[in-house]
């Protein structure tokens, strides 16, 4: 085991040490804060598992983003494995066989077949508690992109990303319409409160509001990379992605935003940016994935309740974020599927299995052919226009025209293969 490193998290840890669920119906509030600090401040009730708030409330405090979930496990997938074990550590445990279920908290020491973890929901507390190590998973330690200072290609995509959002989000606001109260460089006074590390209630709200006017960009810019940036994982996207993701996580929520993703994606929805979501995002087109995102976070304001009265703003900020993002696409992943093109990955399909031809063939028999029949020996007598009617001929007439016209659109709208010749012929 290495020799303990500075692990201000871990401080945190102590500093709640005691804390436990509250007895009966009642619910303790420290329990219910680390919810809130967690990311899930919709949680009121202290009898939800709660191991991973604890961590992710800890981590959160100490001015590192967490997994923002509240599974044990989601910390498999945070900062880095340790080869070797050092206090402080995030460790990670199976909990009965089902492969979805664990338990976390943070390594404080070892000894015999025993790990000691300092957690919360540890026998309903934040207290020291010995597990067996088989039942140890991994240990888990902040990586740079996750707690220490950002790359350089991070930093950059996040600044570019930054000031498209407090371009289109504005300055300080207060419409009595809008759900979120007091807005100031789009950080909402509960936001800013919870980042005050503060409960907001109507004794202090005069005061937060009056920080929250005052609220200065590069506050608002650790706000952003803590809360949003880092949690939505828009840093592991192409920049055109991240910037609409991100953009999307300010304004959706980064639950919210995540299942918007993932449906654009058509991957699994579970409000949570995972390996099959990130993979899915990095191997799609994004022109194509950035209009089906734009599109679906369009029909999501339209379902909204207060869309009478922001729509246009939240549509024009739609149009705005896809047209920035469309301009950090690169060359060589702009160009968009085009029927009329021929790659050596698509297969030609004949002419008579298309549906624009077959509709273009209808269309002409319909209007040509009662012309161009008596040509080749077949009339229409009088005795036969009277049985069946003039009416009749044109009504049959005028609908082949439109079904063969109506096939001609829908088929040259869905063609994704080119034509290829085959011989025919043809007997009379």
């Amino acid at each position: 085991m290495t020799s303990p490193q500075p692990s201000p998290w871990l401080d945190q840890a102590w500093s709640s040490f005691g804390i436990s669920e509250a007895a009966g119906s009642a619910n303790n509030t420290d329990v219910l804060a680390f919810y809130r600090d967690a990311g899930h401040p919709e949680i009121r009730s202290d009898d939800v598992a709660w191991c991973a708030a604890f961590v992710g409330a800890c981590l959160e405090r100490a001015g590192l983003a967490c997994t923002r979930s509240l599974l044990a496990r989601s910390y498999l997938a945070w900062g880095d494995t340790l080869d070797e074990a050092r206090v402080g550590a995030v460790a990670v445990l199976s909990r009965g066989s089902d492969p979805t279920f664990g338990h976390v908290g943070f390594f404080l020491g070892e000894a015999d077949d025993r790990v000691f973890l300092l957690g919360g929901n540890q026998s309903d507390s934040v207290c020291v508690q010995s597990f067996p190590k088989s039942r140890l998973l991994s240990l888990r330690w902040p990586a740079t992109s996750s707690g220490g200072a950002p790359s350089q290609t991070d930093a950059s995509i996040f600044d570019m990303a930054l000031a498209h959002v407090l371009t289109v989000e504005g300055g300080y606001t207060d419409d009595p319409h809008d759900p979120g109260g007091p807005t100031n460089l789009g950080i909402t006074l509960a936001t800013f409160a919870a980042w005050q590390k503060t409960t907001l209630t109507a004794e202090n709200f005069g005061a937060l509001k009056a920080d929250l006017r005052a609220l200065d960009r590069a506050t608002a810019a650790d706000i952003y990379r803590a809360r949003y940036w880092r949690p939505s994982r828009a840093a592991d996207m192409p920049a055109a992605l991240a910037l609409m993701h991100f953009d999307a996580s300010v304004n959706h929520g980064v639950g919210g935003a995540a299942r918007l993703l993932q449906t654009a994606c058509a991957v699994d929805v579970d409000g949570e940016i995972g390996p099959e979501t990130l993979a899915a995002a990095n191997s799609k087109l994004l022109d194509d994935l950035l209009d089906r995102y734009a599109a679906i976070r369009e029909t999501r304001y339209r379902a909204l309740p207060h869309f009478w009265r922001f729509g246009r703003g939240w549509l024009a900020r739609v149009a705005k974020t896809r047209a920035a993002a469309g301009a950090l696409i690169p060359n060589s992943h702009q160009q968009k599927a085009d029927p009329d093109m021929t790659p050596e990955t698509v297969e030609p399909k004949w002419w008579g299995n298309s549906i624009a031809i077959w509709g273009t063939i209808i269309t002409g028999l319909s209007t040509v052919l009662p012309v161009v029949a008596p040509m080749f020996g077949i009339s229409l007598t009088a005795e036969a226009i009277q049985q069946i009617g003039a009416g009749v001929l044109q009504l049959v007439q005028v609908a082949g025209g439109l079904i063969g016209t109506v096939m001609a659109i829908y088929g040259r709208a869905r063609a994704t293969q080119p034509l290829m010749r085959r011989p025919v012929s043809l007997r009379f």
